[in-house]
């Protein structure tokens, strides 16, 4: 069992991964509570296991899932639940936790506008569930933490894609254990391809590339260790489920959408020869115009698409996106392409805010007595409706990170927030108006330590209990997550 049993509303945890990887006994959680506080939110690496030497071998690109069936206005999809083994590191195996088999699962790329129905067949071994992160979906189809598909049973879910065309990603959303199952490989994309964006001519087909990135810890047989108590402590990165590959291109320009699937690091990424990315995107879709920038930095769950334009460079030229911790991936230009592709001064409209009809106030802290993380001083009751929204409205939430250090008392940890269901735009952050790079649509934001982010969020059609909280998994784990109920 892990050490997170039985914290949030006094749920047990079921032993699910112990038993079926081997793993020795999780160190307390209450001890990661005092290493955050001892080393200001950043714990050092203190121990390591297998590895692998960088860029030895190619990042594969997700496959596309293909339908298993058609009808006028809708598509058919069928993945299963299960444990997999596969090679992150070369030439060793690992055991997984996945969807359809694979570590970086299957990409689904639906299309604005039309219906997805996709059946998942739950043969892990253990409870789990599906969540579409950043998809405008009915409360039953949503992923709910205590809506759980039984071992050896089936759900099929129900996406409208009644939403403009961004990279949302879809992972695991069981309570007390979502920071487990997405940390071992229940995880992958799905592309809503919006109807406007074949006629802006972007780069597409396979110069669209969408790229997962993570990180992880191996013990000495090349097994995921998964210690909820030294979360900093995952000093391999991965992308599209390799350790540091490369990854071939053209010399021409890329559209790269990059997911931070970790569930709890901050990449911080850029170019090691300088050069500017032009980011054209972020989590819920396309910006109003590109935005050059030299750094991106994406918190757990947060998504950026940008083009990078190859054809600057020599052939034979290496480039790698790296991390402040150390590089992830590295690029080779090795051969030439015809490039009709572009990206136009103008993407997409933003749709001016509504008059917001309610503001609220969220603080999101760490109680190290109960080891337990809180929104505005509760843990997450699924029998408790924090509060009620009028469907069709927009609000405007005031979130603030009150885990300072301020005078030695506290923890200076990060934390960021999601919102199920809804999609906001950040108004400010402490008074200054968000970085051009953040001013999209947007469903999960980063919250430095004392830091407050007003946002204004726009609520569906649909009604029902959707949840918001921090995506720092480890810290919804154990209670960092809110309900709200959508109400006419």
């Amino acid at each position: 069992m892990i050490v997170l049993g039985g914290l949030a509303g006094g749920a047990a945890l079921t032993p699910v991964s112990r038993g079926l990887f081997g793993e020795p006994e999780q160190q307390a959680q209450q001890q990661h509570m005092m290493r955050m506080h001892d080393h200001g939110g950043r714990v050092p690496a203190v121990r390591t296991g297998a590895t692998a030497a960088p860029f030895s071998v190619a990042m594969p690109v997700p496959p596309v899932l293909a339908p298993v069936a058609t009808l006028p206005g809708i598509d058919f999809y069928r993945l299963s639940i299960q444990q997999s083994t596969t090679q992150i590191l070369p030439g060793v195996s690992t055991p997984v936790l996945t969807y359809g088999g694979q570590f970086t699962a299957p990409t689904i790329r639906a299309r604005q506008g039309r219906r997805a129905l996709v059946t998942f067949d739950n043969r892990l071994g253990h409870e789990a569930n599906v969540h579409l992160h950043g998809g405008r979906v009915p409360a039953a189809s949503d992923g709910y933490p205590m809506d759980l598909i039984a071992d050896g049973k089936s759900k099929t879910y129900d996406y409208p894609n009644a939403q403009a065309g961004a990279t949302l990603w879809y992972h695991d959303h069981t309570h007390h254990m979502e920071a487990e199952h997405v940390y071992r490989g229940m995880h992958g994309f799905y592309l809503v391809e919006g109807a406007d964006e074949q006629q802006l001519g972007l780069p597409s087909g396979a110069y669209d590339v969408p790229i997962l990135l993570r990180d992880a810890l191996f013990d000495d047989q090349g097994g995921l260790v998964f210690d909820p108590a030294d979360p900093y402590n995952r000093p391999t990165l991965i992308a599209n489920g390799k350790a540091q590959p490369y990854f071939q291109v053209a010399a021409r320009k890329y559209r790269l959408r990059l997911l931070n699937g970790s569930t709890h690091r901050i990449f911080e990424l850029s170019l090691s020869n300088g050069a500017q990315m032009t980011q054209i995107a972020t989590d819920c879709g396309l910006l109003a115009a590109p935005v050059p920038t030299s750094k991106l930095v994406l918190s757990s769950g947060e998504r950026a698409e940008v083009v990078i334009d190859f054809g600057a460079f020599p052939l034979g030229t290496q480039i790698t996106l790296e991390d402040v911790s150390g590089s992830v991936l590295r690029f080779d230009v090795v051969r030439r392409a015809l490039d009709r592709s572009r990206v136009p001064s103008q993407l997409r409209a933003m749709v001016p805010l509504a008059a917001a009809t309610q503001t609220r106030q969220l603080t999101l802290s760490l109680d190290p007595v109960n080891i337990q993380a809180l929104i505005n001083n509760r843990a997450f009751d699924a029998n408790r409706v924090d509060m009620q929204v009028k469907r069709g409205t927009s609000e405007v939430w005031e979130v603030t990170n009150s885990d300072t250090n301020v005078g030695g008392s506290g923890f200076g940890v990060p934390h960021n927030f999601h919102t199920h269901l809804a999609q906001f735009r950040i108004l400010d952050r402490d008074g200054t108006p968000p970085q051009p790079g953040e001013a999209g649509w947007k469903d999960t934001v980063l919250i430095q330590p004392g830091e407050t982010v007003r946002f204004q969020a726009s609520f569906g059609d649909y009604l029902g209990r959707y949840v918001y909280h921090c995506h720092m998994l480890e810290h919804s784990a154990i209670g960092m997550m809110g309900q709200m109920e959508i109400v006419n």
